[in-house]
């Protein structure tokens, strides 16, 4: 275990990992994951932020949580999105220019 989530989970009181709920097992698992590496590639920040948005769509799912609890979760999921859309743009920039350029030869 990575000395920081360590850190984290014993400043919470949290003993072993068996304590923590499925989605923060979701999330621990990720952020294990990317701290052992020693550079994020873009397909590690990719996936965590789907992770999040997942996460975080789980819990507006929720009917026991409070709708404004679920508002604050708005901005996370916003940020998120707009990391992937960036991290996505290059490759849908590719795909509607081959497209384009297709349609062209068609022609």
């Amino acid at each position: 275990m990575h000395g920081l989530i360590a850190r984290l989970l014993n400043k919470r009181g949290i003993k072993a990992l068996e304590e923590l709920d499925k989605e923060e097992k979701t999330t621990y698992g990720e952020w294990q994951r990317v701290l052992d590496k020693d550079e994020l590639e873009t397909e590690d920040i990719k996936k965590f932020c789907e992770q999040q948005i997942h996460v975080i769509e789980t819990k507006w799912k929720d009917y026991e949580k409070e709708n404004a609890k679920k508002a604050e979760l708005i901005p996370y999921h916003t940020v998120y999105k707009t990391l992937l859309e960036a991290i996505d743009s290059p490759r849908s920039a590719r795909e509607a220019l081959e497209i384009y350029l297709n349609q062209l030869l068609k022609q």
